[in-house]
Order: structure tokens, then C-alpha cells, then sequence
């Protein structure tokens, strides 16, 4: 056994806030590619399937890998913390899906330094990687803003609620959707981040129904199912979701759910990256040629192909 290997398996026992993946040991250093993966949180189901997805894709197809993963818990300061340990540990590449692109480009910039290829995944960071992989977000908020301009006729007021602050995806979201009704006399007339999380758009929209009385409100354009699912829960229990065109972004299978019960009026699939990223950042750590940037289609969803997309929600 290498030398590097050696000292890779001792540091393998102190970072306590990574869960190393049981996959078979290489005797042969060469031939075995250490790949960490950093997300930036696990707290809600578009997360989850993207670390899910790839980690079973490794476990079932890349015999030659070694797969460490780190939660950062939705705090950027861990997310930090859990890539200088992935960085100690000494991985071939890091796969990372940034909280917010400001706080983790240093570290991301770090890990270049030091020869360690990168793959963002699904959101970026603010200095050149390796491989970028992920859908676009501005055209998919373009796509959902000119969804509610021809759905309520080119005028109405919108409560927009925002992902999480400084997040890429928040910020060409919420830019591509201030695009998609540019012309027309629809209007934001609130917006909040709720950090994509279902009850902190419940709270912000149970807030906006007691600002807004009826018929004063006419969409809500959340940056994901779950927060559009929230804003649905809230509308419910105030009787008034009859009169709400609510629209979400990423495609779980409880959105499809709820467009097909008339709930949800549309949301714009955001492929989950998996198994993308562990593919693409095997094809890094092996040394093949990859573009710089690898966009993977989106696709809207609303009651004229529901039928055919249920079932296929992550």
C-alpha cells in the first residue's frame, strides 16, 4: 500500500461529520479514485435524491471508487468545515453543490490550488471549475414567468417566494422570472427568501393572506415545489386557493400529484443531478475529457401532460 494511501486511511477516522460509503478497497492506489462530495444541505427531497441517486450509481457501477459525503447541514460555515476535511483526506476530485456561491468560493478556490479537480453540481460558485453540471435556472424562471403572464392574460399581482439568499439558483431564478413578465402588467408586490423550505413558505404566504384580502392576490411563483406546496397548504386553509395560480420549479412527485388534483397549476422539472455528477466526475478523476459546463434539459409540467409525467417525479 502507497504511502498516500496510508496516510488517507489514517485521516479517514477523524472527521466525524462525514459518512464514508462502504465501497470495496483497492490494493493498487492508481486505481482507485477518492471523490468527496459536499453538499450544501439535505433538507429537503430535491437534495436528497441528488445525493441518493449518485450514491447509488457509484455503488453499483464504479467497483474503482471510494464516495466520501458531507451534509453541511444548511449552514455554509459547515459546508466550509466538511470540504477543508474532504481536502485533508486527500480526494482526487470534489463534487460540491455550493449553499451560496460567495461563502464557499474560497475554499472551492482552495481546493484548485491544491490540484484537486472540482465539480459543482447544480449550483455554482464564482470562480472557474473543472465541470459545472446542472440545468439553467434563467431560462426556467423565464419559462415560469411567461407561464403566469398568458395564464392570467398579461396582468395581476404576484407574491414571489425566493430560495435561500445569495444561492445561484435564488438569484437566476428570481432574474430569469423578473424577464419572463417584462412587458406585461403583471406585478411582484411581495417577496421573501424561505430558504426553499415548505414551512417557512407557509408562514410567509400565511403572513401575505392576512395582508392581502381576497381577490387582491392573483399567483404565487415559489423557486421550488416544496415552498409552492406550502403556499398551497396556506391558501387551502383560507378558502381562497380557487383564486391563486400558484407555479413551482424542480418536479417531485408531489407536485405532479397535486397538478393532477388541480392544486398546482404548473412547475418546471429541475433535473437532481444524479447520476450526472458522480458520471461525470469519475470521467474528471480518470483524466477524460469533459466540457467545462454540461447543461441537462428541464421541462414543464401542468395539467396538458400530467398524465403521462406522473410517476416520474423524484
Amino acid at each position: 500500500m502507497s504511502k498516500k494511501s496510508t496516510l488517507m486511511r489514517a485521516a479517514l477516522g477523524v472527521a466525524g461529520a462525514v459518512t464514508l460509503l462502504a465501497l470495496p478497497n483497492i490494493a493498487v492506489a492508481k486505481d482507485k479514485y477518492v471523490i468527496g462530495f459536499s453538499q450544501g444541505t439535505m433538507n429537503h427531497p430535491w437534495r436528497v435524491a441528488m445525493v441518493e441517486g449518485n450514491k447509488k450509481y457509484a455503488e453499483e457501477n464504479l467497483k474503482d471508487v471510494e464516495l466520501i459525503i458531507t451534509d453541511g447541514q444548511n449552514s455554509s460555515a459547515k459546508q466550509v468545515t466538511d470540504v477543508e476535511s474532504l481536502l485533508a483526506r486527500g480526494i482526487d476530485v470534489l463534487m460540491i453543490s455550493p449553499l451560496t456561491s460567495d461563502a464557499l468560493t474560497p475554499v472551492v478556490q482552495q481546493a484548485l490550488d491544491a490540484g484537486v479537480k472540482v465539480v459543482t453540481l447544480d449550483r455554482k460558485v464564482e470562480v472557474p471549475v473543472t465541470v459545472h453540471v446542472g440545468a439553467l435556472n434563467l431560462p426556467i424562471g423565464e419559462d415560469a414567468g411567461k407561464y403566469l403572464v398568458e395564464a392570467l392574460k398579461g396582468e395581476g399581482k404576484v407574491i414571489e417566494i425566493q430560495g435561500t439568499a445569495g444561492a445561484s439558483a435564488t438569484n437566476d431564478r428570481h432574474d430569469g422570472f423578473v424577464t419572463g413578465i417584462e412587458g406585461s402588467k403583471l406585478e411582484v408586490v411581495a417577496s421573501q427568501y424561505a430558504d426553499y423550505l415548505r414551512e417557512n413558505a407557509l408562514k410567509f404566504m400565511e403572513d401575505q393572506l392576512q395582508r392581502f384580502g381576497p381577490g387582491e392576490i392573483q399567483a404565487v411563483y415559489a423557486h421550488n415545489d416544496e415552498m409552492a406546496l406550502g403556499a398551497i397548504q396556506a391558501l387551502e386553509a383560507a378558502g381562497r386557493l380557487d383564486e391563486v395560480v400558484v407555479v413551482g420549479v424542480d418536479g417531485e412527485e408531489v407536485a405532479f400529484e397535486a397538478i393532477k388534483a388541480g392544486k398546482l397549476a404548473a412547475t418546471f422539472v429541475y433535473p437532481f443531478v444524479a447520476p450526472e455528477g458522480i458520471q461525470i466526475a469519475y470521467k474528471v478523476a480518470k483524466g477524460e475529457p469533459v466540457e467545462p459546463e454540461v447543461i441537462l434539459p428541464g421541462k414543464q409540467v401542468d395539467a396538458s401532460n400530467i398524465d403521462e409525467m406522473l410517476g416520474t417525479g423524484l
